[in-house]
């Protein structure tokens, strides 16, 4: 139980954003050139988070200094985790012509030190609506300090671009909304049958799926606890898989879903109607930005989101 309240947003920024095009992490797509992850960081103020841990490359931090992060620290504590090959074991050899880092898992692992108390974790790129962070804020308040932690679900119908097919997490519940087990799909996208009826299905495995599927965005809740078996699992990654596979990575929801194989972890799924929105292509910031514009004129979001 988190006895004092307090908690912490843990963004994660320092992927790069191959189908985008470009970096859309910070790309200020808002009215007044906002990025995603300020209005996720507003929302996660609003509901009683206070600090803030952005993970990024370290060559980017004099950039996101400009970008973001004077303005989180004038309204919060603020600080950067950096991910970078600086973290990787002494035991294991980086292949020569690795570039990107190890993937969400490794990320949230070089926050380790930083994150003391309860935390939610996020990609730096989705929007994630004012109802999940405070879902999470209030599921944090209670969640035990060990063996427990949550996640946002949202319908999986509320997940899709116009632009093109998603990757996405398909998760199974059972019915006491505990998260049995989380299913990658790659290629998800409508299609017509040859019925003529719109279905939506996963191009690359071909399953069917329900619009009402529960999807993963990344949007998840622990208690540091956590770090134990994420680094252990993480050591485990370098020692069986990563090899000298340049391509090589050790993904968040593969972490959760050892834990939960194992019996050490449980987790709680939360379910969301709110309608996820992000930038997988670049088709998709015309949308974004018109979802923005619309917010700040409805009174969700203020003419400044820093004018607290």
């Amino acid at each position: 139980m988190n006895k004092n309240n307090k908690k912490t947003l843990v963004i994660m920024a320092a992927g790069l954003a191959t189908r985008y095009g470009g970096d859309k992490q910070t790309d200020g797509v808002g009215p007044h050139g906002e990025t995603l992850m300020e209005y996720s960081v507003y929302d996660a103020m609003r509901a009683g988070f206070q600090k803030t841990v952005l993970i990024i490359r370290p060559e980017a931090e004099n950039f996101m200094d400009n970008r973001i992060g004077n303005k989180i620290r004038k309204k919060m504590d603020f600080h950067y985790a950096y991910q970078d090959f600086s973290s990787i074991p002494d035991f294991y050899q980086i292949p020569k012509d690795r570039v990107k880092p190890f993937g969400t898992g490794h990320a949230l692992l070089c926050a380790a030190e930083i994150v003391q108390e309860p935390f939610c974790v996020m990609n730096a790129d989705d929007y994630y609506g004012a109802e999940a962070f405070q879902s999470m804020a209030d599921a944090l308040d209670k969640l035990p300090e060990a063996g427990q932690a949550v996640m946002i679900g949202y319908q999986l119908k509320n997940t899709l671009s116009e632009s093109g097919t998603v990757s996405r997490g398909i998760c199974h519940v059972n019915q006491d909304h505990k998260l049995l087990d989380i299913t990658e799909r790659l290629k998800i996208g409508y299609y017509q049958n040859s019925s003529g009826e719109k279905i939506l299905r996963d191009e690359d495995s071909g399953a069917i799926l329900s619009p009402d599927d529960i999807a993963s965005m990344n949007l998840w809740g622990f208690t540091p606890s956590f770090f134990t078996g994420l680094r252990n699992g993480f050591d485990e990654f370098l020692k069986t898989r990563a090899g000298d596979n340049i391509k090589a990575e050790y993904q968040l929801p593969t972490a959760i879903q050892t834990g939960m194989s194992a019996g050490n972890l449980q987790v709680s799924v939360l379910r969301s109607s709110s309608v996820w929105f992000g930038m997988t292509y670049q088709k998709d910031r015309a949308n974004v930005a018109g979802h923005l514009r619309e917010l700040h004129a409805r009174g969700v979001y203020p003419e400044n989101l820093w004018e607290l």
